[in-house]
C-alpha cells in the first residue's frame, strides 16, 4: 500500500488554489444571476397576465427537471463559440433561479396582507410599492435560504469539468492522472471546499436564527 505523498499535496496547492479561484468566481457570478433572475422570475409569475405566467412557469419547470449537468453540456454544445466559463456561470445562474424565485416567491407570500393594503390607500403606483414597501421586506425574510443555495452552487462546481472549465475539481483531475497522486489531490481538494463552505454555512444559520427573532 502507497503511503501518503506529502509532496504531491504542496506541488500540487498553488494549481489548485488557481483552480478554487476559477470556482469561487463561477459562484459569486452564479449567485448574483440566480438572485437577480429568480426575483424577476417570482415577480413576473404574479403578473395578472396568462401570457406572461404560463410561460414562465413552463420554462421554471423545465429547468428543475433537468440535470445541472444535461444543461450543461445542451448549453455548451449550443453555444459552442462561447467561452466554456461564461456558459457555466450563466447555465449555473439560471438552474438556481428557477429555485430562488420559489423562495423569493414565499417571501413575497409572507409580507403581511395590511402592507399591500396599506399601500392601496395611499393610491403608491406599483412600481412603487414593489420598490419600497414589499421587495425590502421579502428580501430580508429570504436571506439565509439564498445563502444555502449560494452554498450548493459551490458545491456543485465541479460539474463545470464536463465542459472544460478549469476549475478546482478539473486541477485535481488533471494533476493527479499527470503524477498519479489522485488520494493526495482530492484529499487537498476536499478540505479547500470544505473550509471555504462549512464557516458560509454556520453563518447562514446564525444569520437565519438571528432574522427569525
Amino acid at each position: 500500500m502507497n503511503s501518503f505523498d506529502w509532496n504531491a499535496v504542496q506541488d500540487s496547492l498553488p494549481l489548485l488554489l488557481e483552480g478554487f479561484r476559477v470556482t469561487l468566481l463561477a459562484t459569486v457570478l452564479g449567485t448574483l444571476v440566480a438572485a437577480v433572475l429568480g426575483l424577476a422570475v417570482a415577480v413576473a409569475g404574479r403578473a395578472p397576465s396568462r401570457f406572461v405566467t404560463v410561460p414562465v412557469r413552463a420554462v421554471t419547470e423545465f429547468v428543475r427537471s433537468t440535470p445541472l449537468l444535461v444543461q450543461l453540456v445542451g448549453a455548451a454544445a449550443l453555444f459552442n463559440t462561447v467561452e466554456p466559463l461564461y456558459i457555466g456561470i450563466a447555465v449555473l445562474g439560471v438552474h438556481y433561479a428557477a429555485y430562488t424565485s420559489e423562495v423569493y416567491r414565499a417571501g413575497i407570500d409572507g409580507v403581511p396582507k395590511g402592507q399591500w393594503e396599506a399601500c392601496r390607500a395611499l393610491s403608491l403606483p406599483p412600481r412603487r410599492t414593489w420598490q419600497a414597501v414589499i421587495l425590502p421586506q421579502a428580501v430580508r425574510n429570504v436571506l439565509p435560504a439564498l445563502g444555502n443555495y449560494a452554498v450548493s452552487m459551490f458545491k456543485e462546481t465541479p460539474f463545470l469539468a464536463v465542459i472544460t472549465v478549469q476549475e478546482m475539481v478539473f486541477e485535481a483531475r488533471k494533476y493527479g492522472a499527470d503524477n498519479f497522486a489522485y488520494t493526495e489531490v482530492f484529499t487537498l481538494a476536499g478540505l479547500i471546499f470544505l473550509v471555504a463552505s462549512y464557516p458560509t454555512s454556520l453563518l447562514m444559520r446564525k444569520l437565519e436564527k438571528r432574522l427569525g427573532h
